[in-house]
């Protein structure tokens, strides 16, 4: 199959999100993601403790808005005075609330950038899960792989495979079943749960911009590599840009997140999200 005759499809069909510019070039888009009040709404809770040393459950939303305080001063929240963590207060997202997070992630509600999330999966575009949680990774993996099968809210088994098929098609001849298809391409995505094994689950920004910084070295080396699979294939030399948009519900990991892109790249790679409230703006 030709160079010509793909592209023409791409557009046609307009399955393949990221598509072809005019001049062949492809405009290939990546995504990273925070999982809580960002991708879902997650029903796990931090546990606090208030002035007569009863726990007191806080939803990761809530948290957000209220991190900073905690174990700084007493204050109210849900007619309690909290004076600050409960013991192992991160219990339920660490590995002991693995098996839990697998069912919540099916029952929970979507959140402002689960959209985009589906287009991501949808269209068969690399995708980074960056979250606070210390889950490990294979389950973070194992819930989106249950997502994908089960069609779930929006996302389409279908819609993948069929566009992994025109990726294969044009850079590898390989076959390979559907669950193989699926298989290989979540083993390109990257789950980076920041305070699996160590991390501060209360100032998780510092562990945020490694796997941001990571994730943009891997992708740039993606683009790379694509483009030269695309030059030997067809013989035609194409300037593959990454194209990378990061989402948070956290005003603190945005404003750090921007400190770091801001001091480290002149090119400006990541176009950052803000989604707390429930609503996505650009930042």
């Amino acid at each position: 199959m030709n160079l010509k005759k793909i592209i023409k499809e791409f557009y046609e069909e307009k399955l393949l999100r990221e598509g072809f510019d005019e001049i062949g070039q492809p405009d290939l888009k990546y995504y990273a993601f925070d999982w809580d009040d960002n991708i879902v709404q997650m029903p796990t809770q931090i546990i606090l403790q208030d002035k007569d040393g009863e726990e007191v459950g806080m939803s990761t939303e809530d948290f957000a808005e209220y991190r900073g305080m905690i174990g700084e001063k007493p204050f109210q929240y849900k007619d309690k005075e909290i004076v600050g963590y409960a013991e192992r207060p991160y219990r339920n997202f660490r590995e002991e609330g693995d098996k839990q997070f697998i069912i919540d992630s099916m029952l929970a509600k979507v959140g402002p950038s689960w959209n985009d999330f589906v287009e991501a999966i949808n269209g068969g575009s690399i995708f980074a899960i960056i979250t606070a949680r210390g889950h490990n990774p294979e389950t973070l993996r194992e819930a989106v792989y249950n997502m994908i099968v089960t069609d779930h809210n929006g996302i389409s088994k279908d819609e993948l495979l069929s566009n992994l098929k025109k990726y294969r098609e044009y850079f590898d001849d390989t076959k390979m079943s559907d669950k193989e298809m699926i298989d290989f391409y979540l083993d390109l995505a990257k789950f980076h749960p920041v305070t699996y094994g160590e991390g501060s689950a209360a100032n998780p920004e510092k562990g945020k911009i490694t796997a941001l910084r990571n994730f943009v070295s891997y992708v740039r080396g993606l683009a790379q590599e694509l483009g030269d699979k695309a030059y030997f294939k067809n013989d035609v030399k194409n300037n593959f840009v990454p194209d990378i948009g990061f989402s948070d519900d956290d005003q603190k990991n945005i404003d750090a997140i921007k400190d770091f892109l801001d001091k480290e790249y002149d090119d400006k790679p990541v176009k950052t999200y803000l989604t707390k409230g429930g609503d996505k703006k650009e930042v």
